[in-house]
Parts: structure tokens; sequence; C-alpha cells
């Protein structure tokens, strides 16, 4: 039984682009073109009255950029599969696109293989990253770990204390050891996470997920 073609969206800002992809896929019959837009505005309009399978997602358009476009898109079509695909590979960019809703992203040296790969899987409701993107992801991630400030054990149990509210006498009394002491671990650790108070610290340590 022949199966109903996915009906893909483009949404690029350059016309040799969305020709390149039309001429790419016009030879899988897994897949069709349904439509194409050059910026989000059109996009938008169109998806409130219509919609598709998969949107091929380009990052730079010329009025909203893509990664705000990918919450826009699934607060109209929240089924619809958005694949990011862009010259953009920056991990920052990338994740971003992943944490709005993307269920795909590759970069445009994408085969024509791995294009409808990742269509398919993005629209049986599957998560799909090109090789490349996924070693950029993986590095970014070796980078932060790398980048992390060491602390030692003592400064991380205090940094926990900081945390849940304790005042320097409080963890000088907890740790046997002077209010001085306690202080000096404090001036360290705002050193090491390049803060200048206890709020700062305490935020900066979540979001390097140090506590």
């Amino acid at each position: 039984m022949q199966h109903k073609p996915i009906q893909i969206l483009i949404v690029d800002d350059h016309p040799m682009v969305i020709e390149g992809l039309k001429t790419l896929l016009s030879d899988d019959n897994r897949v069709t073109v349904k439509t194409h837009f050059m910026n989000g505005t059109d996009t938008l309009s169109y998806l409130e009255k219509d919609t598709a399978d998969v949107i091929l997602l380009d990052v730079n358009l010329p009025d909203i950029n893509g990664v705000e476009m990918v919450t826009k898109i699934l607060n109209i079509r929240a089924n619809i599969g958005i694949i990011g695909l862009s010259t953009y590979s920056e991990p920052s960019i990338i994740n971003q696109m992943i944490k709005n809703g993307v269920r795909g992203y590759l970069l445009k040296n994408a085969t024509a293989d791995e294009l409808v790969n990742a269509i398919s899987q993005v629209h049986q409701g599957h998560f799909y990253f090109g090789s490349e993107v996924q070693k950029i992801l993986a590095d970014s991630v070796t980078q932060e770990h790398n980048d992390l400030p060491k602390l030692t054990r003592r400064e991380k149990h205090i940094l926990t204390l900081i945390a849940d509210g304790k005042t320097t006498n409080n963890i000088a009394e907890e740790l046997f050891i002077s209010p001085l002491t306690v202080e000096t671990h404090r001036r360290n650790l705002m050193q090491k996470l390049e803060v200048s108070n206890a709020a700062s610290l305490i935020k900066v340590a979540v979001e390097k997920q140090l506590i």
C-alpha cells in the first residue's frame, strides 16, 4: 500500500536554497514540498489557516529569527514537526532551538538521504540530529565541563550551605571552623565563580550545576 507523502513546508529567505531543497526532495516519493515562505510572518499567517507535516526552518529570517519562530509555530500547530536547517553551527543556537521545541537540526550541507531520513524520523515523532550537529553538541558539553571552576570538597560543602540560607556563623558552628575561615572560603568561591555577592554566587552555581 502506498503511503501518503510527508508534506513539507520550507521556510528560508534564499530562493536558491528553496529551489535546491525542492530539487533535492523531488526524487523521493516519500516526501512532497507543499509550499514555501521566505519570512516568518507569512509562514505564521499560513499556519493559522493550513498546515503541513514537517517544517524545514532556517534560523536566519528577515523578520523573525528562527529560534523565536519555533515557539510561535508550536503555539499555532502543536503537533507539527520542526527541523532546524541552517548554516549556523553555534551550540548556543542549536541548544536554544532544541529547548524551544525543534525535533531535529541539520546543517545545510546535509545529503539528500540524511534530509529525508530526518524528515521521516521527525514525522514519526522521533528526534533527529545530523552527525555534524551531534559532534558540535558533544564538543560543547565537553568544553563547558572543562570550563567549570575547580572547587575543593570543603568549598562545595560551604556553597551548598550558603544556598540553604545558612549564615556565616551557622556554617562555622556546623563545620567546627571559625567564621573567619568561612568568610575566606566564601571570598574564594565568589572569585572562582566571578561574582560579587551571595545571590549571584547561588545563581551561577545553579546554572553551572555545581549544587
